[in-house]
C-alpha cells in the first residue's frame, strides 16, 4: 500500500481499520476528486406566454379580483361557447393590469371574448378597460442591398424616408416598430448600407416570418429583409407588468 498524507490521516482517524479497508476508503476519496463538480442551474421564472394582460386602473382591478372564482367560471363558459380549447386557470392583479393565465396561448377570438366579458362585468366602467393583449417580445430584422450614398445626387439614405417607406409598404401592415430604424454603412469601399429594424412580435415570431426574405423597393434598389441577431441590453418584453 502506498503511504500518502491522506492515508496517514485515515489511519489517525480510524486506528483499528485494516489496511484493505483503508485502501478502499482511499479509492473512494480519489474517485470523488476526479469527478467534475456539479453545475448548479440557476433559473428565474420569466413572464408566461399563456397570459392575457388587460390594462386597467388599480381601483377597477381590485374591484374585479374580488369575484375571481366567478369570473374564471364565466370566462370559461364564454370560451366554450365559441368552441375554444383555451381554458382560464386563474386571475391575479398587478400594478394597472389584470392578468388571466390560461392553459394555451390565446388566439384573437379568445381575446375578443375575454375583452367582452371584462367590459360587461364592469358595466359603467367599461370604457376604462383597454384591449386585452398577449405578452410581446422583439424580433430583429435587417434590410440589405441598398446604397448608403446615392452617387448621382451625392445624398445619404434618409432615415425619415426609410420610416415612411416601411409605414406605407403593405409588407409591414400591422407591424409595430419598437424603435426608430438604424442605418449603418457597411464600409467605405462597398458603399452599401444595412438598415436595422426591431419589431414587436409574439412567441411564434409570426410577424418576423411574414417579412423575412421578402423584397421591396427603396429608391431604385430592390431591398431584401433578413433575420438578425438579438440586440443585447435592450428589454425583451412588452405588455409585462414589471
Amino acid at each position: 500500500m502506498n503511504i500518502t498524507m491522506e492515508t496517514l490521516k485515515i489511519k489517525e482517524a480510524f486506528p483499528n481499520l485494516p489496511n484493505k479497508k483503508i485502501e478502499l476508503v482511499q479509492k473512494v476519496i480519489n474517485s470523488l476528486k476526479n469527478k467534475p463538480k456539479p453545475k448548479i442551474n440557476i433559473t428565474t421564472k420569466g413572464p408566461s406566454w399563456k397570459q392575457v394582460i388587460v390594462p386597467i386602473n388599480n381601483d377597477l382591478a381590485r374591484k374585479f379580483i374580488k369575484d375571481s372564482s366567478m369570473h374564471i367560471t364565466n370566462i370559461n363558459c364564454a370560451l366554450k361557447a365559441i368552441k375554444s380549447n383555451t381554458i382560464a386557470n386563474f386571475i391575479h392583479v398587478e400594478n394597472k393590469w389584470i392578468i388571466i393565465t390560461t392553459n394555451y396561448v390565446s388566439l384573437g377570438s379568445n381575446l375578443q371574448e375575454i375583452e367582452k366579458y371584462v367590459k360587461n362585468s364592469l358595466s359603467s366602467d367599461a370604457k376604462q378597460v383597454s384591449l386585452p393583449r398577449l405578452l410581446q417580445s422583439k424580433s430583429y430584422l435587417k434590410i440589405v442591398w441598398i446604397l448608403y450614398i446615392n452617387e448621382k445626387t451625392n445624398s445619404y439614405i434618409s432615415l425619415d424616408n426609410i420610416e415612411n417607406i416601411l409605414k406605407n409598404n403593405h409588407l409591414f401592415n400591422n407591424i409595430i416598430l419598437t424603435s426608430k430604424p438604424r442605418v449603418i454603412e457597411i464600409s467605405l469601399e462597398s458603399n452599401m448600407a444595412i438598415i436595422w429594424v426591431n419589431i414587436w412580435d409574439i412567441q411564434s415570431k409570426s410577424n418576423a416570418k411574414k417579412v423575412i426574405n421578402q423584397r421591396f423597393n427603396i429608391r431604385s434598389f430592390i431591398a431584401t429583409v433578413c433575420g438578425a441577431n438579438m440586440n443585447l441590453g435592450i428589454p425583451q418584453y412588452k405588455n409585462y407588468w414589471k
